[in-house]
């Protein structure tokens, strides 16, 4: 059970990429990022014995290939650990960098973290409960934006309320 290949890409541009193993996992990986909204979503797809997990995030794609044995979890604590780096490193320069612009310095950072979240004792539950801390978090600033949304609706709907029954008072 391992990861066995991580790409960075803007769309279907690839930025970074490190496989473990050899294979055709480029190519492949190239006809899924074509088909990835561009909205922030992160998803698992499964084809024959592979997992393709990915995380798109400000139309910058995470993904990563694994067996089909491999936990869901590690791999999207893999891929929210490459996420954290690759924007720690780069900020908005990835949004306009040219094709594997960043190949060069940060496949030895997805390499290390392939290795590191493979390794069953590496992937821990600190990275694992933080993985639920952010989808938790995800929830609540959607619950908050709807309260606050229906709150603004209720605070006009009285207001127009209270106009109402003014000028009826005026009339009178």
């Amino acid at each position: 059970m391992a990861i066995l290949f991580a790409v960075v890409a803007r769309g279907s541009t690839v930025l970074a990429k490190h496989a473990c193993f050899s294979g055709n996992f480029l190519e492949v990986t190239e006809q899924i990022l074509a088909k990835i909204p561009s909205e922030n979503n992160r998803l698992t797809y499964s084809h024959g014995s592979y997992l393709f997990h990915y995380i798109c995030h400000e139309r910058i794609v995470y993904l990563c290939i694994t067996d089909d044995e491999f936990e869901r979890s590690r791999a999207f604590g893999f891929l929210n650990e490459v996420k954290k780096r690759f924007q720690t490193t780069y900020g908005s320069r990835a949004q306009t960098a040219l094709p594997y612009a960043m190949n060069s310095e940060f496949s030895s950072t997805l390499a290390a973290q392939m290795k590191h979240h493979s390794d069953p004792k590496g992937s821990d539950r600190v990275t694992e409960t933080q993985m639920h801390v952010d989808d938790l978090k995800g929830i609540m600033v959607r619950n908050i934006d709807k309260t606050s949304h229906c709150s603004n609706r209720q605070t006009r709907e009285k207001h127009s309320s209270n106009c109402w029954i003014s000028v009826c008072v005026f009339i009178l």
